[in-house]
C-alpha cells in the first residue's frame, strides 16, 4: 500500500498513471526542439485530472523540460528577445490569476485560437511574399506577449503564441529554442507561488507525480534534441509552422 502511494500519490488508475508517463515524454521532446508538440497534452490532462488541477499537475514537468532545454541550447538564446517580451507577459499573467476562474474558458480559447490562425496565416504569406514586416512591431509583441502571459497562466497553453513571435524574428533554430526555453523558463518559474499559494494546485502529491515522471520526460528531451538535430533550417520552421497551427486548431476541440 506505502509502495503504491509513493509511485502512484494520486490514486489514479493505472491507466491514467500510465497515460500521464508517456505525456512527459512528448513534453521532453517538445522542449527540447518540436515546439508545440505539448500542446496536445494540455486537454488531455484536463480530462484526466481537471481543467484547473491538470495545470498544476503540468507546471513542474515544463520548468524541467526548460532546464533540459537550457542545457542544450542555452548559448544560442537572444536575451534582447526576451526582455522585450518579459513585461506584457508578466501583466498577463497577473490578470489571469485574479480572474482566470471567472472567465469563460470556451470564449477564450475560442478568440485564442482564432488570432493564433491569423497570426500564421500572416507568418506564411510573409514567408513566401516577404511583404509583411511584423517583427520590429511593438504592437505585434506586446499583444502576443500579453495574450501568451494570460494563456500561460489560464492553462499552459500559450506555445503557439510565443511560437509565433519567435518565428516572425526568422531566428536559426538553435536559437529558437534557446531563446524560448530561457523565455518560458523565466515566466513558469514566476507562476509557481501562485499556483501554490493562490490557487493550491501544486501540493506535495502532485509534486510526487511530478518526480515519477521527470526521468521519462528527460528521456524525451534527449529524444527530441536527436530529432531536430537531423532537421534542416528552412524544413524546421515549415515543421514549427504546422504544428502550431495544428496546436490551434486543436484549441477549438479541447
Amino acid at each position: 500500500m506505502l509502495t503504491s502511494e509513493l509511485i502512484n500519490p494520486l490514486q489514479s488508475n493505472w491507466t491514467t498513471w500510465s497515460i500521464t508517463l508517456l505525456s512527459a515524454f512528448f513534453i521532453g521532446v517538445s522542449k527540447s526542439g518540436l515546439k508545440g508538440l505539448s500542446m496536445f497534452v494540455i486537454p488531455l490532462f484536463a480530462h484526466l485530472y481537471g481543467g484547473k488541477a491538470s495545470v498544476g499537475i503540468l507546471l513542474p514537468c515544463l520548468l524541467m523540460g526548460d532546464l533540459m532545454a537550457l542545457r542544450f541550447f542555452y548559448k544560442s538564446a537572444n536575451i534582447k528577445l526576451i526582455l522585450r517580451l518579459i513585461p506584457p507577459a508578466v501583466i498577463g499573467i497577473l490578470i489571469a490569476v485574479f480572474i482566470g476562474t471567472k472567465i469563460s474558458d470556451v470564449h477564450f480559447k475560442y478568440t485564442m485560437g482564432t488570432a493564433i490562425l491569423i497570426c500564421v496565416g500572416l507568418l506564411l504569406y510573409n514567408e513566401f511574399k516577404g511583404k509583411i514586416d511584423i517583427s520590429g512591431s511593438k504592437v505585434f509583441g506586446n499583444t502576443l506577449g500579453l495574450a501568451g502571459g494570460f494563456a500561460t497562466m489560464i492553462g499552459n497553453a500559450a506555445g503557439p503564441i510565443f511560437n509565433l513571435y519567435l518565428l516572425s524574428m526568422r531566428l536559426p533554430k538553435a536559437a529558437f529554442i534557446g531563446t524560448g526555453a530561457w523565455f518560458y523558463l523565466l515566466l513558469n518559474s514566476f507562476k509557481v507561488p501562485f499556483h501554490i499559494l493562490s490557487w493550491e494546485t501544486i501540493t506535495w502529491q502532485t509534486f510526487q507525480l511530478n518526480l515519477m515522471m521527470f526521468p521519462i520526460l528527460i528521456l524525451g528531451t534527449f529524444t527530441g534534441k536527436r530529432i531536430v538535430g537531423y532537421i534542416p533550417e528552412k524544413p524546421y520552421r515549415y515543421l514549427i509552422y504546422t504544428i502550431t497551427l495544428l496546436s490551434a486548431i486543436f484549441l477549438f476541440v479541447r
